[in-house]
């Protein structure tokens, strides 16, 4: 069985080094046979440089120039993936990349669909502001009410994926930044994937001044304002358009960049 896991970078030319070999060193310890994507989302600094520096078999690297957003770059690295089971855990490792072993073997145990890494589940370790834990409820409330989805977390950045959920799911999403996780859950289970579970996490979050989140400032935050924009706009495209429902195919959006594969619903073996 083979693992793919995901890694979009951005703005990580001091880490990135020491993050793709800490995710070796897990991936290593495990029982699987495992693959390594880095999406380094925009060339803006030397992060793809330092990342391709890391000499390693199962390590592959790829990039394009525009920054696009996380939810792009993880697109474009599960449109290249290999792998029985495609994996996606932010650059940065606010979240402990050790969490990738216990999120594989959750899936396996519970024979899912997806497996999401929660700041909520019981056995999480979370280190998170208040500001930050104040948020994280207000839009799981929002999501829940939206969406129905019985898990109670959805923007932790650790999840895993059966290759055929990405198979179908992936052909029709829009979201290319911050919303793109719920509009993944969502879509799935509106495509019948159920099996949808949460895993404990260790997580310690880093609020700096320069952050997109910053709490001063956060629900005035122009990203928080477009992620629930986004969240909305998901809502809409699912309940009131039909968008993501086998009849709207002719509408789903065609990206050259992210590969024609992803559109026909073939990936590469």
């Amino acid at each position: 069985m083979l693992i793919t896991v995901v890694v979009p970078a951005y703005k990580q030319e001091k880490s990135i080094k020491d993050n793709i070999r800490r995710i070796c060193d897990v991936m290593s310890s495990t029982r699987w046979d495992y693959e390594i994507i880095v999406v380094v989302d925009g060339n803006v600094d030397n992060t793809l440089s330092e990342a391709k520096k890391v000499k390693n078999d199962k390590v592959i690297v790829v990039g394009y120039n525009t920054n696009r957003g996380k939810g792009y770059a993880v697109r474009y690295g599960m449109a290249r993936a290999s792998g029985d089971y495609i994996a996606f855990i932010d650059s940065g490792f606010d979240i402990n990349p050790n969490g990738i072993s216990m999120v594989l073997e959750h899936m396996i145990w519970y024979q899912a669909d997806i497996i999401v890494a929660s700041k909520r589940h019981p056995a999480s370790k979370v280190k998170l502001t208040p500001m930050r834990k104040l948020y994280s409820w207000g839009y799981h409330a929002l999501t829940k009410a939206l969406f129905s989805l019985k898990v109670r977390d959805t923007q932790a950045g650790l999840k895993v994926f059966k290759r055929e959920v990405l198979e179908k799911v992936l052909p029709r999403l829009i979201v290319k930044a911050f919303a793109f996780d719920i509009e993944l859950l969502a879509v799935a289970q509106r495509l019948g994937f159920k099996r949808i579970y949460e895993a404990p996490v260790e997580l310690e979050l880093d609020i700096r001044e320069n952050s997109k989140f910053n709490q001063a400032v956060l629900i005035f935050n122009p990203s928080v304002r477009q992620m629930i924009k986004d969240t909305l706009a998901v809502f809409y495209r699912l309940h009131i358009l039909h968008y993501y429902d086998d009849k709207s195919k002719r509408k789903w959006i065609y990206d050259k960049e992210l590969d024609m594969r992803i559109n026909t619903g073939e990936f590469r073996r």
